[in-house]
């Protein structure tokens, strides 16, 4: 499975690789701006999108509405600032920095529409 990291800061990014790794993802792509994921995901295969909110420059939101209008795409918000997200989306699938591992597993199993295991 391949996931798509909208993240602009580096060692985040590896950090939410690493993780999904765990997870059964197996191939990564990364974009550091609004602009370069917009770009970035129209020439590939994506089973999720892992997105930040607040990119430097851009936004995070923005560029998944633009990546997701042309094709439905899972979604999970890794933000520092949720109830800003909530006041924007009804919806989103978010998870709050600092990640932790069990946290992301149980948003990507949401998102994938998978039950989560019991432990």
């Amino acid at each position: 499975m391949h996931a798509f990291i909208i993240e602009d800061e580096y060692l985040i990014g590896q950090s939410l690789q690493d993780m999904l790794s765990e997870l059964g993802f197996t191939t990564f792509s990364f974009a550091r701006s609004e602009d370069a994921a917009v770009m970035g995901a129209n020439a590939q295969h994506i089973d999720l999108i892992s997105a930040d909110v607040r990119l430097l420059p851009g936004d995070g939101v923005n560029a998944v509405q633009a990546i997701c209008e042309r094709r439905d795409i899972p979604v999970i918000y890794i933000t520092g600032f949720a109830e800003e997200l909530e006041e924007r989306l009804d919806d989103a699938i978010v998870v709050q920095k600092p990640v932790k591992p069990d946290e992301l597993e149980k948003a990507v199993r949401k998102a994938l529409g998978r039950q989560p295991q019991p432990n």
